[in-house]
């Protein structure tokens, strides 16, 4: 496995302090542009548009199909609803990135 594997979580408080540190922003400033870049992505995804990086990736609703399921417990046969999902999808220069390590 590569180094650093499994990965470390981090979370929103950390990517902010990270955002702020490269930035020059203070950490309040960093904390409006990281929920302004999420909520801007959110907006996006739920009126149906794709929101491209390039080189990063894209993020695109997704439609999923209603399907059959089965509960773990009791091993009976349940119907999944159909739902609008999240989907992203790395760009070349993000995996890249993670090759080199």
């Amino acid at each position: 496995m590569p180094n650093g594997w499994p990965p470390k979580r981090i979370t929103k408080a950390d990517f902010i302090d990270r955002v702020a540190s490269k930035s020059g922003l203070s950490k309040r400033d960093a904390t409006k542009a990281v929920d302004a870049f999420l909520d801007s992505i959110t907006d996006a995804l739920r009126s149906g548009e794709a929101v491209s990086f390039t080189g990063f990736g894209k993020f695109s609703p997704q439609q999923r199909k209603e399907r059959q399921g089965v509960n773990p417990r009791t091993g009976q046969k349940v119907t999944i609803q159909a739902a609008r999902v999240p989907k992203f999808s790395a760009g070349s220069s993000l995996k890249e990135a993670l090759k080199r390590g």
